[in-house]
């Protein structure tokens, strides 16, 4: 029997349970993989609270690497014995084997790990598709980027860096501010003793910036619609906070008919071509040391619970991943 955390119903972190589950052959299109390393994002929680509505019970989590053992008819593009990573639905990452549709799978190359591959898949792929596509960046742009010390934050931090882009992050104390600039930061502001709209508009000499990334939500969107110059974007692509309340599109209009994106990776990677080439991107830039994939807090899969009770409270930095 392998293992996997189950939900049941949709509530706290007590709502995941480590059960024992029956892992079968792969059917067409499929593939068993035998997981060495799973991340832990910010989604898992929306989709165990109920924010993002599953049918129950559910598996949690969206990505992971380790091994194929098997493939169901029709895969070609990985094999038995393959290194692969992904950050792919349906959600079931929280488990020490799977069966998994195979088209979210990339084969992972020989220096990266397992446990750095399952702490970049989905948090670095949201970095390539929001500095590449959502809002191309071409180096010399000043950006705001919220929560600039966690998983996302990071790796956006030095894929800036390495773009030639300034970036301004907030961060929630002066530890996570110092880890922000020590990848790469150029200003970090701490939003629990400083007003980030002041300073934006301080560090740009008035004039805001072009481009917001902001996966706070609820606490940060109508401040950060006040940072952007006019005609800026603003990417609003998670909901740490809370969902963004209704609002009128009058509030675009008069800040300067400013634009507004809700994004999402799965979009993005929905092409076969198109995961391929940002994994490749991505896989790029790790290799190359430009970006380095902070692992700061490993957890045990069984003990589920305490990763997310520690996630919601924002006591991690960096990546967080589970161990099988």
């Amino acid at each position: 029997m392998a293992k996997a955390i189950q939900c049941f119903t949709t509530g706290g972190p007590e709502v995941m349970e480590y059960v024992d589950v029956e892992v079968g052959e792969p059917g067409a299109g499929e593939a068993r993989v035998r997981q060495h390393a799973i991340g832990l994002n910010y989604i898992d929680v929306y989709f165990r609270t109920g924010l993002y509505p599953l049918p129950l019970p559910t598996g949690l989590g969206m990505e992971g690497a380790g091994v194929v053992e098997a493939v169901g008819p029709d895969v070609k593009h990985v094999k038995a014995g393959d290194r692969v990573a992904y950050a792919a639905r349906p959600p079931g990452s929280y488990a020490d084997l799977r069966v998994m549709p195979a088209a979210g799978l990339v084969k992972l190359p020989d220096a990266i790990s397992f446990e750095t591959a399952a702490a970049m898949m989905l948090q670095g792929l949201t970095v390539q598709y929001l500095f590449n596509r959502t809002f191309p960046l071409k180096g010399g742009e000043t950006i705001l980027f919220h929560a600039a010390a966690g998983g996302v934050g990071l790796i956006a931090c030095q894929w800036a860096k390495a773009l030639g882009v300034t970036i301004i992050g907030t961060v929630g104390s002066d530890e996570k501010a110092a880890l922000a600039k020590a990848h790469g930061c150029t200003h970090t502001i701490n939003y629990n003793t400083e007003n980030f709209v002041e300073r934006v508009k301080e560090i740009t000499g008035g004039k805001g910036v072009p481009v917001v990334y902001d996966s706070i939500g609820n606490d940060t969107f109508t401040q950060s619609l006040d940072c952007l110059a006019p005609l800026g974007m603003m990417v609003s692509y998670g909901s740490a906070s809370g969902p963004v309340p209704p609002f009128s599109l009058n509030e675009l209009a008069s800040r300067g008919s400013l634009f507004l994106t809700r994004p999402s990776l799965f979009n993005y990677a929905a092409q076969r071509s198109d995961l391929e080439a940002m994994a490749a991107d991505l896989f790029r830039m790790v290799e190359s040391g430009k970006v380095k994939i902070e692992i700061n807090q490993r957890y045990a899969l069984k003990d589920a619970q305490q990763a997310h009770r520690d996630l919601e409270s924002r006591k991690t930095t960096g990546s967080t991943i589970l161990l099988p």
